[in-house]
């Protein structure tokens, strides 16, 4: 099974690399590769969400060509994903795709098929393009093991349960779909008892920390656990970071983001309240990078 590369994808066509850098983090690496290819006497291209955040400002474009767009680089970061669109009408604050890809969906019709589907936003495209979706799956014989990005809850309806339920089911991929603020409260509750039937461990709620006091962010978490998910905690990262830290704000200190993510990504949740956790216990697993999922759990 492939999996995801972390953030930073390289390869080489002829006396070429190319770098692509999803996360802004991940910079510094890709300068020091592309001075080891120019060393080499390569030419370097880079691109990625990265640079685009950064506004091209970072010493990465001392050393390589920026702007070139690869069509297809996100199997550079995982051969098993693909994209059938771009752009999310919603305009989230904290997420780049809007800026990046736009607020209207660029569909991509011959997409290649393959088991990681990573579309910003399934449930608010058109009906018959999902629709044209799912038989392209059907049609080609892929199961799809996930859909990366997921569906938005404002969105997901029982239509939009219905025409991907099979889909996932055959390639036993989880539903995933986010709870990023409160004000999502009603449409969040909506979805997961419209999924009260699927397994737990399919369930799978991304729940954004650090956005909003202690309190209310913890109160997210529970309520995706006491309607049987499983929640997914990310700590809040500035989108044009560095260093891969958790902006910290409100009531929330550093080590209390990093406690919060262990405590839920670790399912100690599954014994403990967080009121009980203990970061020193020798069965707390520290933080690692899911390759599969492209996650930090």
């Amino acid at each position: 099974m492939s999996g995801w590369a972390g953030g930073l994808a390289e390869w080489s066509e002829g006396e070429t690399t190319f770098l692509s850098v999803a996360f802004t983090w991940k910079l510094e690496e890709a300068y020091n590769r592309a001075l080891f290819a120019r060393a080499q006497g390569k030419r370097i291209i880079a691109g990625g969400p990265a640079l685009f955040l950064t506004q091209m400002k970072h010493r990465l474009t001392d050393v390589a060509e920026v702007g070139t767009s690869s069509q297809d680089a996100v199997a550079r970061h995982n051969p098993d994903a693909t994209f059938a669109s771009r752009g999310c009408p919603v305009g989230c604050w904290f997420c780049i795709v809007p800026k990046m890809e736009g607020r209207e969906f660029t569909l991509i019709p011959d997409f290649p098929v393959r088991p990681v589907l990573c579309d910003n936003n399934l449930s608010a495209l058109p009906a018959e393009y999902q629709d044209h979706i799912v038989r392209r799956y059907q049609d080609a014989g892929v199961k799809l093991r996930d859909a990366n990005s997921g569906f938005e809850p404002i969105t997901f309806t029982p239509d939009v349960y219905a025409r991907w339920r099979g889909l996932l089911n055959v390639g036993r991929g989880p539903w995933r779909f986010a709870y990023d603020e409160t004000r999502e409260r009603d449409q969040v509750i909506r979805v997961m008892r419209m999924l009260a039937e699927e397994p737990q461990k399919r369930k799978r709620v991304y729940v954004l920390i650090g956005n909003e006091p202690f309190a209310d962010c913890m109160r997210r978490i529970r309520e995706v656990i006491n309607h049987g998910c499983e929640p997914h905690v990310q700590p809040y990262i500035k989108l044009n970071a560095l260093e891969r830290s958790p902006w910290v704000r409100f009531d929330w200190t550093a080590q209390k983001l990093a406690d919060v993510a262990r405590w839920a990504n670790g399912f100690v949740w599954k014994r403990a309240p967080f009121d009980e956790y203990d970061r020193h216990r020798r069965t707390v697993r520290q933080e690692r990078y899911d390759s599969q999922q492209g996650l930090f759990v």
